[in-house]
């Protein structure tokens, strides 16, 4: 048995990946938890992730588990790993959304000893699930994505890191804005250059955009950042994704968002609203793609891939 997590989205290999999305597109996806339960921890809440993830595991013949962060206590009333095993006990996969990266990565390593595939919710440092919802979107839309070009303006945060990989991954070419301050770490350039992802960074929202195949934004203050709300209002001051900019992508160009978004702060109502947005297709393949990952990983598991 072959046990398999994801944590981040170079978790897979290319060819992993696109099986996913396939597995993710398909009508009648493979009952690999039917008879078992998957434990969902949340020490952040989420409507997308929780709904998502839920009918997910539904739909592979599972029963999905929500446990809120309290209720397990980590490293409070219990040790990340003991949790870990103990759920192990019960389930056939955790997924786990956190504020600490390293917790993914200490379940992981509790789970390897324990059979129990690990699944990277949100983090710090990554939002894997998102990108892949991400990616299966633009895949709808576009066919193909090799040689098309995504560009992200905003914060270079958990999001953006995991657009970059799995859009990279897929072919495309990717640009992020970011105001100085925002943008990518040392650590996030080293880990890309490492994994052969080229980011064009640069301050400026219109150079990014010039000629984009997708424009993306995520909201300027994160949950857990809100004592920063007032500076990073001051420091993203001209970085609205709005009409004018939306001008500077291809015609064709589409608008993603991981939401929720804040209208009138890293974007305008009307391109929210506009027909070039795919932002509720996007949080529907939330669900999609975390089909065809479970799939993917728990057919790994039971030796089917």
């Amino acid at each position: 048995m072959s046990v398999r997590h994801f944590l981040e989205v170079d978790d897979l290999s290319v060819a992993e990946l696109h099986a996913v999305l396939e597995l993710a597109e398909r009508p009648d996806p493979p009952q690999v938890l039917a008879g078992k339960g998957m434990a969902l921890v949340f020490e952040k809440p989420s409507a997308r992730t929780r709904n998502s993830m839920e009918m997910a595991v539904f739909a592979l013949g599972g029963h999905p588990m929500y446990i809120q962060g309290t209720e397990v206590g980590l490293d409070t009333r219990e040790t990340v790993e003991d949790v870990a095993r103990t759920l192990s006990c019960y389930h056939h996969a955790i997924g786990a959304r956190v504020f600490d990266h390293a917790t993914v990565e200490r379940l992981a390593a509790a789970g390897t000893t324990t059979d129990t595939s690990v699944v990277n919710l949100l983090s710090d440092a990554a939002h894997p699930m998102q990108a892949l919802a991400d990616v299966l979107t633009m895949r709808a839309h576009f066919g193909d994505l090799t040689g098309r070009t995504v560009a992200y303006v905003g914060d270079a945060n958990n999001v953006c890191r995991s657009l970059a990989l799995a859009a990279s991954m897929l072919g495309m070419s990717v640009r992020v804005a970011s105001p100085a301050g925002y943008e990518f770490s040392g650590s996030d350039a080293a880990y890309f250059s490492q994994a052969g992802v080229a980011v064009e960074a640069t301050t400026n929202p219109a150079e990014a955009v010039s000629g984009a195949d997708v424009v993306y934004t995520d909201v300027w203050t994160s949950m857990g950042q809100e004592d920063e709300t007032a500076a990073r209002l001051e420091a993203f001051a001209g970085f609205t994704v709005d009409e004018a900019l939306m001008a500077q992508a291809t015609d064709d160009a589409v608008f993603l968002h991981c939401l929720p978004a804040h209208r009138g702060e890293e974007v305008s109502g009307p391109v929210l609203e506009s027909s070039r947005s795919l932002v509720w297709p996007q949080a529907e393949n939330r669900m999609h793609a975390a089909r065809g990952l479970l799939a993917f990983l728990l057919s790994v598991d039971e030796g089917g891939a």
